[in-house]
């Protein structure tokens, strides 16, 4: 049990909503993709007194004095980092992942250069490109798409994207794409066109961590990812890259970009990767994967349309439309017999993004729990026996049921 005596004394409001935070998140079962659990280890590293100390630079090169153990905690995080993902060089300052990509961007190309990056309705990221975010106005992107026929990647047309645009860059990752990209593909059109390769795995590092899936860190020139997801750290960024970019990455974040780094979430962060470094990791990472795919397989058999024909990492993309609802719809409807999903486009979809046609739907958080297959079994199916019967509240009231017994049965902090 997680217990806040100091703000209970002096900030009863925060500490009430805290509780019900708190009590929301066990009583709940967490699909969104890219929300997990952290550890009390990391909870505690978190809260720690590293949140007072300003350490503007890199460690043995602070602009402020009395950093000395500060440093020692930085560099713990980075020397982790590189051997857990086989990096050259790691950046763990960056505050979250806009920012880090944002820094990667700004090291590697100049404004007004092309950067060819996933498509958002495709399975992409905000920060790849979207029209209205603030990297679109410094850069000129163009996007790449799935094909229509198969759902995946179209390898094909990708490169011809960069041959007709010469990129400075070519950037893999996504935030709804469930396939496993193929790396070498990827960065063998980069250097075709001359351009620098890009992978953001923000969604799958920790999968990658774990060695459920391929590394790109040791084939791309540059590997961004946020350290909360599947990675299951801190809210924040990291930068992994080639030694010939280690220095322009640095630079461009700090001073570049951001001033003083939160030494609170670095220290968090170190303790995440002291924790994907152990066997249970690896045992957790290929669960969460064994997870997707019975869950993904049971949705599917109850008429939802699985976008990109499966699932190979920890993520379900499915249009909710053939049960004769929005995604908006299926989201809410969910949510009041407390199981958190979000909803999302889907490729080519013909509803607006605020009211989707999809829903998407992850494992890293009730794997956390200790979650498996049966399980997965079972809540897929009681989504689908909530979703084709909506406005039944026997069904509404069995499924609340259903989620008290398994949060009971796999709590969240014991």
């Amino acid at each position: 049990m997680i217990f806040y005596p100091h703000i209970e004394k002096f900030d009863p409001t925060i500490a009430n909503a805290l509780k019900n935070e708190l009590q929301r998140q066990e009583q709940t079962l967490e699909l969104i993709a890219s929300e997990n659990f952290v550890s009390p280890a990391v909870l505690e590293a978190l809260g720690s007194i590293a949140t007072n100390k300003y350490a503007e630079g890199y460690p043995g090169r602070r602009y402020y004095g009395g950093n000395q153990y500060i440093d020692i905690i930085e560099q713990t995080a980075i020397d982790r980092a590189k051997k857990l993902f086989h990096a050259e060089h790691a950046n763990v300052q960056p505050l979250s992942g806009a920012p880090m990509n944002l820094a990667a961007y700004s090291a590697l190309a100049k404004p007004g250069d092309t950067i060819l990056g996933m498509d958002l309705s495709h399975g992409g990221h905000l920060t790849h490109g979207h029209p209205i975010t603030f990297s679109a106005k410094v850069y000129n992107f163009v996007r790449y798409a799935c094909n229509p026929e198969t759902g995946e990647i179209d390898y094909a047309a990708l490169r011809e994207i960069a041959l007709k645009e010469k990129p400075k860059i070519v950037l893999a990752g996504f935030s709804a794409y469930s396939r496993e990209l193929d790396y070498e593909k990827i960065h063998a059109i980069a250097q075709e066109v001359g351009a620098l390769s890009m992978m953001d795995m923000a969604h799958i590092s920790g999968l990658v961590a774990g060695g459920a899936l391929k590394n790109p860190v040791p084939i791309f020139d540059v590997v961004t990812t946020t350290t909360h997801k599947t990675l299951r750290g801190p809210r924040g960024g990291m930068i992994l890259c080639k030694q010939q970019f280690a220095k322009q990455i640095d630079k461009a974040v700090f001073p570049g970009l951001q001033g003083g780094p939160h030494q609170n979430q670095i220290t968090a962060l170190a303790v995440a990767l002291k924790e994907a470094m152990q066997p249970e990791f690896k045992t957790y990472a290929a669960q969460v994967i064994r997870n997707a795919a019975m869950l993904c397989e049971t949705v599917r058999a109850g008429g939802l349309r699985i976008l990109f024909g499966g699932t190979d990492n920890h993520l379900i993309l499915a249009d909710v439309t053939p049960l004769g609802l929005s995604g908006h719809e299926a989201e809410t409807l969910l949510d009041s017999a407390h199981i958190t999903v979000n909803k999302n486009m889907i490729p080519h979809d013909p509803r607006k993004p605020l009211d989707p046609s999809g829903i998407r739907l992850g494992t890293p958080a009730l794997t956390t729990r200790g979650m498996k297959e049966p399980e997965m079994r079972l809540i897929g199916n009681t989504i689908i026996s909530l979703l084709k019967n909506p406005q039944n509240e026997t069904t509404i009231q069995n499924t609340k049921k259903l989620v008290a017994t398994l949060t009971t049965q796999f709590p969240l902090y014991q």
